[in-house]
């Protein structure tokens, strides 16, 4: 079974006709089935389990660019991705089901590259690599988040981007050591830059053709002090 799973994971990313986002969607529809543990033993069972989660997922962030998910039904998402209603219930209860998974899916790839963010020699540099990561991240799923947060502004997936990004930061603060100012408690500096960094983030996907990352990295390096004083 292992092998089947991870011979899905690696054939999603030689598939050349798969754009960027659909790679990202199918691989972490391929790591929840498996750890859910809901692969089967023939793959060709599989991988149609990936696909058609993939059209769904898809065809509902379609929609969500069209009009407001509370206005969406099953119906919608089942004629315009060309799917039988029986087959979207074999997968899902319902859209907020479908919803959430993908939801679900769109924390762990954040959390993902989050992570890569290996710049712990200063609070800034690593405000500053986290801005970066955040900037690429965004452009490169900007239709996702443009259906689900400024479409729609759905605060539920707002809420969850932000929790992680908090979390990240959270795990880091340890590594920071003596470099954090101890007269300004850790959860102020936390929330003070951390709301800089999404809020420019997301502000970007309104804006996009004003600033462009490097002008959003000169300012932000200006913005953060080099330290932050003990006194």
């Amino acid at each position: 079974m292992c092998i089947i799973i991870d011979g899905c994971l690696k054939n999603v990313q030689k598939y050349k006709h798969f754009t960027l986002q659909e790679k990202d969607i199918s691989y972490n529809i391929i790591s929840s089935l498996k750890e859910r543990g809901m692969f089967m033993n023939e793959k060709k069972v599989d991988l149609r389990v990936v696909k058609t989660k993939r059209l769904l997922y898809t065809t509902l962030l379609e929609l969500m660019k069209e009009k407001p998910f509370e206005e969406i039904k099953v119906s919608d998402i089942c004629n315009k991705a060309l799917v039988n209603r029986s087959t979207f219930y074999s997968h899902y209860q319902d859209k907020y089901d479908l919803f959430s998974e993908l939801v679900v899916n769109i924390k762990n790839s954040l959390a993902t590259e989050l992570s890569k963010n290996k710049k712990i020699n200063s609070v800034k540099e690593y405000y500053i690599e986290m801005m970066s990561i955040f900037i690429d991240y965004l452009e490169e799923n900007a239709n996702i988040y443009k259906a689900i947060i400024v479409n729609n502004k759905n605060s539920i997936s707002m809420d969850i981007v932000y929790d992680v990004m908090n979390e990240d930061i959270h795990k880091h603060i340890a590594e920071f050591g003596n470099i954090m100012n101890k007269n300004i408690p850790i959860e102020i500096i936390t929330r003070f830059y951390l709301g800089g960094v999404f809020n420019v983030g997301i502000q970007l996907l309104n804006e996009k053709d004003d600033y462009s990352k490097k002008d959003i990295i000169k300012y932000m390096s200006l913005l953060i002090p080099d330290d932050i004083p003990d006194n």
